[in-house]
């Protein structure tokens, strides 16, 4: 029987930046290695600098990839995973392999203007700003991908065993159940509540050994909902369109669209908010949403989306960039969604430059805003957001609406960990901020009764059946 640890190379102490490595042989000549997610982080500059870094391992030394899901901090990394030497597989359902095109090819786009404009406008540090990689990067990313389906075992080979089980967090998304000849591993990934306004509900995997749980929301609980249901984002259109502004979302192009866009069309044949032109200005958005109106994807939807029209709503596409500079001053009040959700890139930030000094718009969260992005600093009262190297003034209404959240709270995570059968030895809590995942690990251990710890970036523990032990770092993430 060989040796299997685990490696917290991404994620632990905050949310971003998700990484798990199993080494299976860590004592051989020939280890093998799979990576179970491979994001990128977000938020604060220290942990931005991190994508910046070599893979502690050779990257052509990983055979595999396992992918929960499509987002940034869970995928945006692949890139430049197989610029740095990898060619192995990755592995993920088919609407996450289709998401996750999307995002990769956006996300390079994205870094290569962004690079631009900082060597045009000079106010980068560097003297030749360049992207993490480029769309090259991404295309040699594409063939590399392979799917499954769900509560379906694949056999990796070397008695690796895993199993994809619906996480009901955004379309396509699972938490992965990893076997081996030592022990088993299960990787929450994000965990949706237990309704999603869009998807089925999650299922719950079978237990493991151990379990990596994400802790978002570990340290609070969502709102009971309103009745009529977001009459906050409901009160915020009416008062801004009457006083002649405009409404700006950002979103998370994949699957908060969708939740905005089905929660407009309700609100609007309810008589609840006015009719008003509601663009869409974010081409990924758009593919997104195909690929959620998909025929094939129609058995992860609830009875209920599918049978709600988006037809009822003034719905305009936005697609070439100089229409998207015209909204900055539309002709009429209307409804802007852009990505990105925490504005920390894309279309969003030159609307919110636009937007953001004048008292008649509102700007409207409709997520979690990690630590050092703008959109946290605007749920925390800022006066001026840094962007484009210029200090913009926020008079703008800024507003939260938290019932769009599709993250588990804190009793749903508890409930989920609960459910797993057989328990856990050991729950390691991940995804989350320092309080958050704390919170959580406390909670755990004092109403479920398991062991349930914070892990450090870099730290390696070995998997074994009914014990885990930590072992000494032989990385250097």
């Amino acid at each position: 029987m060989g040796t299997t640890t685990l490696s917290f190379l991404g994620a632990a102490g905050t949310v971003t930046g998700s990484k798990h490595l199993l080494t299976l042989d860590a004592h051989t000549a020939t280890p093998r290695h799979i990576l179970v997610d491979c994001g990128m982080y977000q938020g604060e500059k220290h942990l931005r600098r991190l994508n910046w870094a070599d893979f502690p391992i050779p990257p052509s030394s990983i055979s595999d990839v396992l992918l929960t899901h499509a987002h940034m901090d869970h995928s945006g990394m692949l890139p430049r995973l197989v610029k740095q030497g990898f060619h192995g597989r990755i592995w993920c359902t088919r609407a996450t392999a289709d998401l996750t095109e999307i995002i990769l090819r956006d996300s390079a786009f994205l870094q290569e203007r962004d690079a631009e404009y900082a060597r045009e406008r000079g106010y980068s540090k560097h003297r030749s700003p360049e992207p993490l990689y480029r769309i090259g990067d991404v295309e040699n990313t594409l063939p590399l991908f392979r799917t499954v389906d769900f509560d379906t075992e694949l056999d990796l080979g070397d008695a690796v065993v895993a199993t994809w089980v619906r996480s009901g967090h955004i379309l396509g998304s699972a938490s992965i159940h990893v076997r081996t000849d030592e022990g088993s591993v299960l990787f929450s990934g994000d965990i949706g509540r237990h309704t999603h306004p869009v998807l089925r509900p999650r299922e719950i995997p079978p237990g493991a050994d151990v379990v990596l749980v994400e802790s978002t929301y570990g340290d609070r609980e969502h709102f009971e909902p309103q009745e009529p249901p977001h009459e906050v984002f409901a009160d915020a259109i009416r008062r801004t369109i009457e006083r002649g502004g405009s409404v700006l979302v950002p979103a998370f192009a994949v699957d908060r669209t969708e939740v905005v866009l089905h929660t407009l069309a309700r609100m609007q044949a309810e008589g609840r908010i006015p009719r008003v032109p509601v663009f869409m200005d974010s081409p990924m958005a758009l593919a997104s949403l195909r690929i959620y109106q998909a025929p094939r994807n129609a058995e992860e939807l609830t009875p209920e989306v599918q049978g709600l029209a988006l037809s009822e709503l003034d719905l305009r596409e936005v697609r070439d960039p100089r229409q998207s500079q015209r909204l900055n001053h539309p002709e009429q009040p209307c409804i802007i969604i852009s990505a990105s959700g925490m504005a920390t890139g894309g279309r969003v930030l030159h609307h919110l430059e636009t937007m953001l000094p004048d008292p008649r718009h509102t700007v409207v969260l409709t997520g979690y805003q990690a630590v050092g992005t703008r959109g946290r600093a605007l749920v925390e009262g800022a006066r001026h957001l840094k962007m484009y190297g210029a200090y913009v003034a926020v008079r703008a209404q800024i507003v939260r609406d938290e019932e769009f959240s599709v993250h588990a709270d804190g009793s749903e995570l508890v409930d989920w960990i609960a459910a797993l059968d057989p328990p856990p030895s050991h729950v390691f809590c991940v995804h989350g901020e320092p309080e958050s995942a704390q919170a959580l690990s406390e909670r755990l251990g004092d109403e479920v009764g398991v062991v349930a710890v914070v892990p450090t970036r870099g730290e390696h523990i070995r998997v074994r059946s009914g014990r885990i032990r930590q072992v000494n770092a032989t990385l250097n993430p």
